[in-house]
Formats: structure tokens, sequence, C-alpha cells
């Protein structure tokens, strides 16, 4: 009995000195896995930064942003990122078409209509449609979203803007849906109950105070989803086709910044190159435009949470 006693206390002893290193070790863990986010973070702004510079050193940064021709290759290249930027802002304009309707649909349902037991089922199929590799989004643009297409529209070319920019919004769909019936998930529900028992009706309450009151978290769903379409590689790579044209025709073959990078990074321009180059002056501008819209969303969110 004694030595069992003995055993225990060292037991006990040994665990409160485990305890005492995993509490005096998990700050420094942190620490360190933060400041390894934050260089990594700075290693690649700083690449960007210094690949577009030597990029600008041969180009002229006003033609850059000012030019409508985008032809990298041959003799006299051409570097006017607006027909890529204007093919960026399609897709994303298409995308989110779709994905804002559906997704603040469904999680209005999700959130105010839907019972325990289908909120169950349906949020990990929203769930396994955000995990779905985008390479096979790409593949399902071209052979399956573009002939269905081209049997509404007869002259729709396999490579277009429309079908790629439909299955970006088919992508974003679970982004903008989970986040925003988060937002609508945290209202209070002394806020529905007051509406409700004021006559309202469970649509009326959805739509004037549940949606107004999560509103912050709403609209930042939508940026996000912009973000993410600003930035989708494989779906346009894919199914976008690779003409770089200043057009707002869905039907055309166009190109996206994304898209670009994929092409040259195939090995179509030698190392050293100006070409070469031109992918980290469009990256930095992928960047800057993420970066920008990630601001807009901390600036709506906070706004928003000030009025409601």
């Amino acid at each position: 009995m004694a030595v069992n006693v003995k055993d225990m206390m060292k037991e006990k002893k040994s665990n409160r000195i485990l305890l005492r290193f995993s509490e005096k070790a998990a700050p420094t863990i942190f620490l360190l896995c933060a400041i390894i986010s934050v260089l990594t973070t700075i290693g690649i702004t700083l690449t960007l930064l210094v690949e577009t510079i030597t990029f600008f050193n041969r180009v002229s940064f006003i033609d850059f942003i000012t030019g409508t021709k985008w032809w990298p290759f041959g003799e006299n290249p051409s570097f006017g990122i607006l027909p890529l930027i204007s093919g960026t802002l399609l897709i994303t304009v298409i995308a989110m078409a779709v994905a804002i309707p559906i997704g603040l649909a469904s999680a209005i349902y999700l959130s105010e209509f839907a019972s325990p037991n289908i909120r169950k089922f349906v949020k990990p199929i929203l769930e396994i449609l955000a995990g779905i590799p985008t390479i096979v989004y790409g593949f399902f643009a071209l052979t399956f979203v573009t002939p269905m297409l081209q049997n509404v529209i007869q002259s729709l070319p396999i490579f277009n803007a429309l079908s790629p920019g439909i299955v970006v919004g088919v992508m974003i769909i679970p982004m903008i849906a989970s986040l925003s019936e988060d937002a609508m998930s945290s209202v209070p529900n002394e806020m529905r109950e007051g509406a409700l028992a004021m006559g309202s009706t469970r649509l009326e309450v959805a739509l004037k105070v549940v949606v107004p009151a999560a509103l912050s978290g709403i609209i930042a769903s939508f940026v996000l989803g912009i973000s993410r379409a600003i930035g989708e590689t494989m779906i346009v790579a894919v199914a976008a086709g690779a003409t770089p044209k200043l057009s707002l025709d869905v039907t055309e073959s166009i190109q996206t910044m994304t898209g670009y990078i994929v092409q040259v990074s195939l090995g179509d321009a030698s190392y050293g190159s100006t070409t070469y180059y031109s992918i980290y002056a469009v990256g930095m501008t992928l960047f800057v435009f993420t970066l920008l819209m990630n601001l807009l969303s901390q600036y709506i969110s906070r706004r928003f949470k000030e009025e409601y």
C-alpha cells in the first residue's frame, strides 16, 4: 500500500512538472508559429517586389498600366495589363452574379427555415462542394457546362468567359453561404422573437430583421468571394482560353491574370527574359487587387458593425 502511495505521488509530481513545462513552452511555440507566418508573408512580398522592379526597369510602368494590348511574345512584345484585368473582372462579375443570390438564399434558408436534420444534411454537402479541386471544376466547365451553353448560344466557342465565370460562381457559393449563415446565426433570438410577437412572418423576420443585423458579416462574405474569384487560377486556365482581349463580350475567349501566370509558368518564357519577369508584375497586380479587397472587407465590416 505504501508503495502505491509513493508511485501515485511520483506520478502527480511528474504530471505537475509536465504541466509547468507545457505552460511555459506553449507561448514560445505559438510565438514561433506567428513569426514564421509573418516572415513567410514578408518573403513572398519582397520576392514579388524585387522581381517586379526588375520588370519595370525594362518596361515603362505607364505603358504597363494603361496599355490595351498584351502580347509578351515575339520580336515586338506589348505589355499592357488592361486586357488581363478586364478578363479577370469579367470572370469575377459573372461569378458573383451566380454566387451572391444563390449563396445568400442558401444561408437564409439554413439559418431561418431549415430544420436541424436538414441543416445537418445540407451543410456537409456545401462543405464537400468547397473541397472539390479547382482543376476538376475547370474540366467540368469545359466538358459539361460549355456544351450545355452551346445548345442555347449556337455561336459560343469552346473557350469563352461565360462558362468558367458560372463555374467559379458555383465554387464560391459554399463560402458565401457558410459565412453568411454563421453571421445570421449569431443574431440573438430575442430579435426574432420580438419581431414574431409583433405579427411579422418568418420571411419578414429573415429579410427585415436578421439580414440587416448580420449585414456586416454578409457583406464581408461577398468581398471575400470577390477576392476568391479574382484569384481563381485553374478554372479559367482550362476553360477561358488564352486570348488577352479588352472586351466585355462573355462569349469570347479571354485571359485572366492568373491564366497568364499559368501559361508562362509552363515554360513559354526563358529564365531572365522580360516575359519571365512579367509573371511577377502580373502577380504583384493580383496581390494589390486581393489586398484592396481584404482591406475593403475589414472597412465594411467595421462600418456596418457600428451602424447595427
